[in-house]
């Protein structure tokens, strides 16, 4: 199947306008936009200008044209395979979308309008989980150990190839360290850095200030020691202050150890909320214009936002998601089990 409309999408999306400014106010609630009703699981969703592209299972991905106020769904076949996409990233050109599993398969958009297959990688433990990138030229993708360390993908090249970085670069794994690809959330990144949210036995930040070519872990207080345990999801409001989410998808209401904060750029955290409401949630995200305050988390439990810096949190939906991203200051996308939403907060 021809995939040409992703052409016309990235020009469009590369025509992004700038937000006006508008006086903040406290959100207290949030009205809930159905854009698409499918049989497809959404974890990964990205805004590329005024629109979103997305991927999920059974080879699906597709884009919204927000000027059109259209979802068209498309599905991507690999041999005898319908991939299930759980990691999608951007640039000004290009969309790219990583499967999870065995076999690992990232591809980004040619200039045929087919999608190509950029990388590949094949092995019992293979399962990449997030992938983002730092600028049109550099990305990076990770995923869970297949050897002592994770797995990290770098391009240089503006996605066209992708190497695999070596454990003797990376600090050494824990035995049954991992991460979840719950989000597309487990890699944050702000100028030449980028942080990497691990999970399950250990639950700890892996950071770079040089765009990957080197790297240091720092250790998290949230709850680990089960493999469906610990960080979820993180976002870096800029380079200093952070938070990430997490808990235990099994035991969603506990709300102890699930959430914590940084002020000095990942190297220490502070659990914040401690006792308190939300429990388990899988993506969070700094509001656009919120200063650092305003963060809006999701999971299948429904939408939290606090005004505060995440020491105090309201319910505003119970209405479920795997994953949001903000378009602006009051609207997001969010995805999750067969549905594709946006989230208008007021």
């Amino acid at each position: 199947m021809k995939r040409l409309f992703f052409i016309l999408f990235l020009a469009i999306a590369a025509c992004k306008s700038e937000p006006e400014q508008v006086e903040r106010k406290v959100f207290s609630e949030v009205e809930v936009e159905v854009l698409l009703e499918d049989s497809i699981s959404i974890r990964a969703i990205e805004i590329m200008g005024e629109d979103l592209a997305f991927a999920g299972s059974n080879g699906a991905y597709g884009i919204y044209n927000s000027q059109q106020d259209q979802v068209r769904v498309s599905r991507q076949q690999y041999d005898s395979i319908y991939p299930e996409f759980r990691a999608v990233a951007g640039t000004s050109t290009d969309f790219f979308m990583l499967s999870v599993a065995n076999p690992a398969l990232l591809y980004k958009t040619g200039d045929s309008g087919e999608m190509e297959l950029v990388y590949k990688e094949e092995g019992e433990k293979v399962f990449y989980d997030a992938m983002t990138f730092w600028n049109d030229k550099e990305g990076i993708a990770m995923g869970d150990p297949v050897e002592n360390c994770l797995s990290v993908i770098i391009t240089r090249d503006g996605g066209k190839s992708w190497s695999k970085i070596s454990c003797e670069q990376l600090p050494e794994a824990a035995e049954g360290e991992a991460a979840f690809a719950a989000s597309n959330s487990n890699i944050a990144v702000e100028g030449e850095k980028a942080w990497i949210l691990s999970g399950g036995a250990r639950s700890r930040v892996f950071f770079t200030p040089d765009r990957g070519k080197t790297w240091e872990v720092f250790e998290t207080p949230l709850v680990q020691g089960e493999n469906t345990q610990g960080g979820y999801s993180m976002d870096f409001f800029d380079e200093q202050q952070g938070i990430i989410i997490g808990g235990d998808y099994t035991a969603p209401r506990e709300n102890k150890a699930n959430k914590a904060v940084t002020t000095d750029g990942g190297k220490t955290w502070n659990l914040i909320a401690e006792g308190k409401d939300p429990g388990y949630k899988s993506s969070v995200r700094y509001v656009p214009g919120g200063e650092g305050k305003e963060i809006v988390a999701v999971g299948f439990t429904g939408i939290s936002y606090s005004g505060d810096a995440g020491e105090n949190w309201k319910e505003l939906s119970s209405e479920g998601f795997y994953t949001i991203r903000f378009l602006n200051d009051s609207v997001a996308y969010a995805a999750g089990k067969n549905r594709l939403a946006k989230l208008k907060f007021k």
